[in-house]
């Protein structure tokens, strides 16, 4: 009899803790699932210093018209902004490198500079284009300031194309279609940024 009740008070207990465990992990999931996807944005976001803005632009992404660009694809924008008005764009674009897409997060201010840009995807031979997808990135932070303008058409090449750039070391290809994509992005912005920023900025 000891022993049958001993069976039916662990099997009580058991039933107990799964139930509360199993409640409370459901009453803890919305706030798990939005930490989680706060950390996940901040990740993709930290091109822009997190003190620039205040809404969460990842979750309100803008339509985009005419995104099939000269070297690039643009497949996706979002407006970060600080007490309601518009302090940046992000524009996620696509290009082929040397081997296969790049997938670059691409910030620009109102003012169409560069704030800064980071890669999102990339298939570059590791010692070579590879770099291309480390944090920081010191070769992808010498084109921060930079707009469609500054510097001009001709100066957004590599060096050994007459323009203004320097390559990865031994990444001809993925430099170019790097410096096109971001080129792309300027020139977009500057053509569309009523319509990027909102009306009346």
């Amino acid at each position: 009899m000891n022993r049958t009740a001993n069976i039916v008070s662990v099997l009580v207990l058991t039933i107990i803790g799964v139930s509360v465990t199993y409640l409370l992990q459901r009453a803890n999931a919305p706030q798990i699932t939005a930490e989680q996807r706060r950390l996940d944005n901040r990740k993709l976001l930290d091109v822009l210093p997190a003190e620039t803005y205040d809404n969460q632009p990842l979750e309100q992404p803008l339509s985009l018209v005419d995104s099939a660009l000269a070297h690039s694809q643009l497949n996706g924008a979002y407006r970060a902004t600080k007490a309601g008005q518009p302090v940046a764009l992000l524009l996620r674009s696509e290009a082929q490198g040397y081997a296969g897409s790049l997938e670059l997060l691409i910030a620009i201010d109102t003012g169409g500079k560069l704030i800064g840009v980071k890669t999102l995807r990339q298939n570059e031979t590791p010692a070579l284009g590879g770099h291309l997808g480390d944090w920081p990135n010191a070769w992808l932070q010498a084109f921060t300031g930079k707009s469609r303008e500054d510097p001009t058409d001709n100066g957004w090449a590599l060096k050994k194309d007459q323009g203004q750039f320097d390559q990865m070391a031994g990444a001809t290809i993925t430099s170019r279609a790097t410096i096109n994509a971001i080129h792309d992005a300027l020139r977009y912005f500057d053509e569309h940024r009523a319509a990027l920023l909102g009306s009346g900025t």
